[in-house]
């Protein structure tokens, strides 16, 4: 397809200077002040921050996973116990960290737990990349890394397992 070429008109020619007329006005009318006041003389120093490292920014990143995780927004908009309580068979009383047959709810010991176990099952998943990519890395070292890698993550996928069908009974069951 072929553009059409923008032909100058009388009235797209007046539009135009209307336009630009209210723009000097603008510019006028934010100018006037400054006709008037004088800027002041500061002497502000450039402050140079240090880039920090990459285990630093590691770091935070990974507590800010594992607080988000754990559901501190929901922590602090709903304030939950810490833990709860069950009554048994006899009639006793028992603390519960999980709560049970409620999805959208949680306390706070089962929120960390469960984000402490997803911070856990990354990290395994880093160390096999470590692993993985690694060339200087000694053969017992390689190995030793890979094995806590895929146990970090073997261990925090099964017990997240066990903790969701502790919350929902008879959740992912055959």
């Amino acid at each position: 397809k072929k553009k059409k070429k923008k032909t100058s008109t009388p009235q797209r020619d007046t539009q135009e200077k209307k336009e630009k007329n209210k723009m000097d006005a603008l510019l006028t009318f934010y100018q006037l002040p400054f006709g008037v006041l004088r800027a002041p003389n500061l002497r502000i120093k450039k402050i140079s921050v240090n880039r920090p490292s990459w285990t630093t920014v590691f770091a935070a990143v990974m507590v800010s996973y594992v607080l988000v995780t754990g559901g501190i927004i929901y922590d602090v908009i709903v304030e939950p116990p810490s833990i709860g309580q069950t009554v048994d068979a006899n009639g006793h009383a028992r603390p519960s960290v999980f709560m049970e047959g409620r999805i959208n709810g949680q306390y706070i010991t089962e929120g960390l737990a469960s984000s402490f176990l997803f911070a856990a099952g990354g990290l395994g998943f880093i160390l096999l990349d470590t692993a993985n990519n690694s060339k200087q890395m000694a053969v017992v070292q390689r190995f030793t890394v890979l094995g806590l890698g895929m146990g970090m993550a073997l261990i925090a996928y099964f017990m997240l397992r066990v903790f969701i069908s502790i919350k929902v009974r008879g959740y992912m069951q055959t």
